[in-house]
């Protein structure tokens, strides 16, 4: 059974339970023995993905692999947050994050750059627009890039406008204490995510913890 066919049952089994969970299926992908599914909360929430939510997913999945077998033999099934900034692969993500920033490899180009960055305006089935962080040469300040041109794509964080030209920063303000909280299971440098090893023999999910472990 080819790749294609294993990632089709595999979409047709999580896709139910990601959604009862109400939550979105980002991607989806299989290399080198990783079977990496990728979840979110869906498109504009005012907040992430939590570890609770992946180790809960992570869980449901394996049980409806135990009973199922998408993929024929041994591999790890990795269930995991898009982070902060993420990798754009398909139209739908490109128009999910319209509004954001985003930073874009091309492949070979000829009397232009390789690498653009700026707001993405618009997406459709085969193109993105973005508005340039900077003109080019030529004064041009939208670029219009078609999907097969893209090698690498991603979101970019951006923390927030900077103090005007000659406006001090606004002094720090002292903070009450604040009650202690379990620590967020995103951060700036990457996804919270949960693994397990697998096996068409042997798919019971383990227990809910950042990296969960094969029996």
């Amino acid at each position: 059974m080819s790749d294609a066919s294993n990632l089709k049952r595999v979409r047709s089994l999580i896709e139910p339970i990601i959604a009862d969970l109400k939550l979105d299926l980002y991607d989806l992908e299989f290399r080198g023995g990783m079977l990496r599914v990728t979840i979110d909360t869906p498109a504009g929430s005012p907040g992430g993905i939590d570890l609770e939510a992946i180790a809960l997913a992570t869980r449901l999945i394996g049980r409806e692999f135990d009973h199922h077998d998408p993929v024929p033999g041994h591999y790890t099934l990795e269930v995991t947050s898009p982070g902060l900034e993420r990798t754009l692969r398909t139209p739908a993500h490109f128009q999910r994050e319209i509004g954001k920033t985003i930073a874009v490899r091309l492949r070979d180009t000829v009397n232009v750059g390789r690498r653009v960055q700026g707001v993405l305006i618009a997406a459709d089935e085969k193109s993105a627009t973005i508005r340039l962080d900077t003109p080019d040469a030529d004064g041009i300040e939208e670029r219009t890039v078609a999907f097969d041109q893209i090698d690498r794509a991603r979101t970019v964080f951006v923390w927030g406008p900077a103090p005007k030209p000659g406006k001090p920063a606004a002094p720090d303000k002292p903070k009450k204490p604040a009650a202690k909280k379990a620590a967020p299971a995103t951060s700036l440098n990457g996804p919270a995510t949960s693994t397990t090893s697998v096996s068409t023999t042997s798919a019971t999910p383990a227990s809910a913890s950042t990296k969960e472990e094969a029996r």
